[in-house]
């Protein structure tokens, strides 16, 4: 019961603090908007004829609060409409709406660190987020159908998975023939955020091994909720104050 009420702290808590940078983000928003365009063909398939269509953009500050208010919503949903159904869940050491909540809010993240970085093909963006999408997937496939000391294969083919967005996007940031790469900015934004995606990986992978306090599932879920709240601040306010920062010298 103790464990229960603590977590429900945890979920408000959370929820509150992702909703108040929600509503931040959105007060303080510029105009900062990054393009979406499409190089399509415009003659026979490997002629060099390409039309560059502008399809839209995307305001980085809405894209920010749009993930902050979905994790805001995961968790006061956990806390109180679904607190039951969560704590029945967490009781069979697993947490779908975890997965459920990452596998959209993560990949609007992805989305947001690729454009970042000059990437604004629609359909590399959609590759990026549905490849992210799919390595959470992975993570709720270990909770739903192994137990902690039994297989990691889901995890595994969710960690090859996952590395694959930050190699796309490093190709952006240090491949070769460019005569002028990303500000630096954007280079601790990749790097920042990869430590700490891979520290969600860690978390999972520790508690399937059974290390330490992590052989206990709340520590895991307790880390998770840190993690959550850490890694999509870190973004959020890195991206919106270098955002800021880049407006303002225009």
């Amino acid at each position: 019961m103790q464990a229960s009420s603590t977590l429900r702290k945890y979920n408000l808590a959370a929820g509150a603090l992702h909703a108040v940078s929600a509503l931040a983000i959105i007060l303080l928003a510029n105009d900062f908007a990054l393009p979406v365009s499409a190089n399509y063909m415009a003659g026979p398939p490997g002629s060099s004829d390409r039309q560059m269509v502008h399809l839209f953009d995307i305001k980085m500050a809405w894209l920010i609060g749009a993930f902050f208010l979905l994790s805001a919503v995961a968790h006061f949903t956990v806390a109180t409409v679904r607190r039951t159904r969560y704590e029945a869940n967490l009781n069979l050491r697993r947490n779908p709406y975890r997965w459920v909540e990452y596998s959209v809010s993560s990949s609007l993240m992805i989305v947001a660190i690729a454009q970042l970085t000059g990437i604004e093909d629609p359909a590399a963006l959609i590759a990026l987020a549905g490849v992210n999408a799919s390595m959470i997937g992975f993570g709720w496939i270990q909770e739903r159908y192994e137990t902690p000391g039994g297989s990691l294969l889901p995890f595994w083919l969710g960690c090859g998975a996952g590395i694959i967005p930050w190699l796309a996007i490093g190709v952006y940031l240090i491949g070769p023939g460019a005569d002028q790469h990303a500000p630096g900015f954007v280079y601790g934004i990749y790097v920042s955020l990869f430590v700490f995606f891979n520290c969600f990986a860690l978390v999972q992978y520790l508690q399937y091994k059974k290390v330490g306090r992590f052989a206990d599932y709340l520590t895991g879920e307790k880390t998770y909720l840190v993690l959550s709240l850490v890694a999509k601040s870190l973004l959020a306010w890195q991206i919106f104050s270098s955002t800021l920062a880049a407006a303002s010298g225009n």
